[in-house]
């Protein structure tokens, strides 16, 4: 900091010298007094003058009183499963990328390739849908320091990672595990619901992937409709409360839980919708030879049984209420592929619809039918959805589906 002017210290008089008499009259003390007063306004000029150029010059050296800046908001239950399932699509699309790439003289087949690059894209468009990366808004004053810092703080470029195909399937099957466990525990329904899409999404591209690159995949496993009684009459909302609790570490949370909000109404639609897909693939089934008769006779035994078990569930079974028919009206211009995949397409849809109207912590048996659904279509020749179940989000002129009623092709005859 730069001295005080010249000026400013040369307006300060100089005191004056006088001698101390020996003996002072007594009306010397009146006229010393005197001459103090006559020094004051003085010095009360100099105090000003020294203070103005002091402003003057802290004000060229640059310094302010400020408040201190805005902190990062600190994020809900909710915003962590947001930002957890957009940090895992964007590792995946990473890994994906980077696999891709040749490496060390060799690179995947056409085949890999191709579904490497599906894999990233996909991904990328989850992250998307999530609501991508959160943006404060504040100034990262720390990024050029850590641009700087030797030490390699800094994330590796995507060019800089080192990934296989089966790094992909393995970073999609732990995806697909993560969001799968918050679509069934969070408290937001929409939010589960796209949660429960993205998931069933991973986990077919895991199946995909490894197939094509002939790496091991986690063994598909059918989910198992709950023989708990739920309470058709109570249809609850999901909460909206984002500070309750979201657990994303128990994988099988509330898979052996009737959903509960689900109505009567919804219980019947699943009888039905179930029951008729059954009824469809079995005369098909008797239609057919070979391997495709087997295949279509299995997928029709899981759909009747999963019809009783909603029946039973929902007490329907054995009353007048009990939704199913002998027959049921079936397309015949589709071949069996399609019909497959138009009667799974419905069922997929229905489920995911129940995923975002059921309570948090019920409802995982739901997403794990979603992902069933999503690769049963995948098995018969589907192409890959970004978002199963989510009609909506591939043609935006479709609206979402709000209950399974409307969905198996196969109707009451």
């Amino acid at each position: 900091m730069e001295p005080l002017p010249g000026a400013a210290r040369a307006v300060r008089p100089a005191p004056a010298v006088r001698p101390a008499p020996a003996a002072p009259p007594a009306a010397e003390p009146a006229a010393a007094s005197g001459a103090v007063r006559r020094g004051r306004p003085g010095r009360r000029v100099a105090a000003a003058l020294v203070a103005v150029a002091l402003g003057a010059t802290l004000g060229g050296c640059g310094l302010r009183v400020e408040t201190a800046p805005p902190g990062e908001p600190v994020p809900g239950a909710l915003e962590q499963v947001r930002r957890t399932a957009v940090d895992d699509a964007l590792l995946v699309a990473q890994d994906a990328d980077a696999a891709a790439a040749p490496a060390a003289g060799s690179a995947p087949s056409d085949a890999v390739a191709a579904e490497l690059e599906r894999v990233a894209e996909q991904s990328r468009e989850h992250a998307a849908a999530l609501g991508g990366v959160y943006e404060s808004g504040i100034p990262d004053d720390l990024s050029e320091d850590v641009a700087d810092d030797p030490s390699g703080a800094a994330s590796p470029s995507p060019s800089a990672v080192s990934a296989t195909p089966a790094d992909v399937v393995a970073a999609l099957g732990d995806a697909a595990a993560r969001t799968r466990a918050a679509a069934g525990t969070t408290s937001d329904g929409p939010l589960a619901r796209l949660l429960a899409s993205v998931s069933a999404a991973q986990r077919v591209s895991a199946a995909r992937l490894a197939e094509a690159a002939g790496v091991p995949v986690a063994r598909r496993t059918a989910p198992v409709v709950p023989t708990a009684t739920p309470s058709p009459s109570v249809s609850p909302s999901p909460s909206d409360d984002a500070s309750t609790p979201v657990a994303t570490s128990s994988p099988d949370a509330g898979a052996d839980r009737a959903p509960e909000g689900l109505t009567a109404d919804d219980l019947a639609a699943l009888v039905a919708s179930e029951d008729a897909a059954g009824y469809a693939l079995e005369l098909r089934a008797a239609q057919a030879s070979g391997d495709g008769r087997r295949r279509l006779a299995e997928r029709a035994r899981v759909h009747r049984d999963r019809a009783q078990d909603w029946a039973v569930l929902g007490r329907l079974d054995g009353t007048d209420q009990d939704p199913r028919r002998v027959a049921y009206a079936v397309p015949g211009d589709l071949d069996d592929a399609a019909l497959v995949r138009l009667l799974e397409q419905g069922l997929a849809t229905g489920y995911a619809s129940l995923v975002g109207t059921t309570a948090a912590g019920t409802r995982t048996v739901l997403v794990d039918l979603l992902a069933d659904g999503a690769l049963t279509l995948d098995a018969w020749g589907d192409d890959p959805a970004d978002l199963p179940g989510m009609p909506e989000a591939s043609a935006a002129s479709a609206a979402p589906s709000a209950s399974p009623s409307a969905s198996p092709s196969a109707s009451p005859s």
